[in-house]
């Protein structure tokens, strides 16, 4: 009979030698999954009434963590993708534990086969061109933090850069002059060049000049001269899309988001008849099939290629009654 597992041995071997060794996983994907430990372990800790530093490898089977899933969507409201982003956390250490604890391989394949939850994608929000102008307006150029906002939201909505990437930008990441372009660190430590507008590389060439920034500096400070939050960027997008809904009305019915600005960028190349190979090294996307959200979206493409094919000369057959049994499958 195999002797109990240390889970907190596990868990601190997981975290310490597969996720920051290994494969160097990034701050935001360690932060990810220390958060889904962290409420694992406080369910564990309400259901079995042990103390966390207690528990044992066995107390996390297939029918407990199933219960936490639906802890986390009937108690805390979570949505189905959420409860997906934490399940994949936990297989992730399960694959840790049949790997280095294989007497326990059977308590972890029974983990690793639990199915993620399927769920309905929302569609693509994207801003339309005068909708754009407008957010870029919002912005007041009489002040320091305006003219950084506009720039900002200017680049955002030319690279279509992420939040993490555009608020890790610092100042030796840009360069301009003939072929301006940004050069950013996305997912998984990948690094890219993205090309800058004429437009967008004179109002950086401007601020820049203003930031009066060191080459290890952010592009974008906050008041204290550090990077900007996630939060804080949040909050400057929601600020001067206050400001703008009052000039265009049809911003008023859109949910923005700093990612609402990639989609914008990849929309607007997409519109220009940029190949979506092109668009998904652009953006920095593992796969050229991530860029189909795009085409999916994009209703005035799908008109357009409609327009190109030809009309059937096939008639509608007259309506004939199902037979009861086909009656009985179709109505299923």
């Amino acid at each position: 009979m195999n002797a109990p597992a240390d889970f907190p041995r596990l868990l601190a071997m997981f975290f310490s030698s597969r996720l920051m060794q290994q494969r160097q996983a990034s701050p935001h994907t360690i932060a990810s999954y220390r958060d889904t430990f962290r409420l694992l372990v406080h369910y564990a800790q309400r259901e079995l009434k042990k103390p966390p530093s207690e528990l044992a490898l066995e107390d996390l089977d297939s029918a407990l963590i199933g219960d936490f899933l639906s802890h986390l969507e009937n108690e805390r409201g979570n949505s189905a993708r959420s409860r997906n982003a934490r399940l994949a956390a936990i297989r992730s250490f399960f694959r840790h534990v049949a790997l280095h604890e294989p007497q326990h391989a059977a308590l972890a394949q029974r983990v690793l086969a639990m199915p993620s939850k399927r769920h309905r994608r929302s569609p693509v929000a994207w801003l339309d061109r005068d909708e754009v102008e407008a957010l870029l307006r919002a912005p007041d150029p009489q002040t320091r933090f305006g003219r950084r906002d506009r720039t900002l939201l200017a680049v955002a909505v030319q690279t279509g850069l992420r939040a993490s990437e555009l608020i890790g930008l610092r100042c030796r990441d840009v360069h301009l002059g003939a072929g301006a372009h940004l050069r950013c660190h996305g997912k998984g430590r990948k690094e890219r060049h993205t090309p800058l507008r004429s437009d967008a590389a004179a109002m950086l060439k401007a601020w820049l000049k203003e930031r009066g920034g060191a080459p290890d500096d952010p592009v974008f400070p906050n008041q204290r001269g550090r990077a900007l939050s996630h939060d804080s960027l949040s909050y400057l997008l929601a600020k001067h899309l206050t400001t703008a809904r009052g000039d265009c009305p049809s911003l008023g019915k859109k949910r923005v988001t700093p990612h609402c600005l990639r989609h914008t960028a990849a929309m607007d190349l997409l519109a220009n008849g940029v190949d979506r190979a092109v668009i998904a090294l652009w953006l920095g996307h593992e796969s050229v099939e991530t860029t189909f959200v795009y085409l999916h979206a994009d209703l005035e493409l799908k008109e357009r290629a409609m327009a190109k094919t030809s009309p059937s000369d096939i008639r509608p057959a007259r309506y004939r009654p199902d037979d009861d049994l086909l009656a009985f499958l179709n109505g299923l």
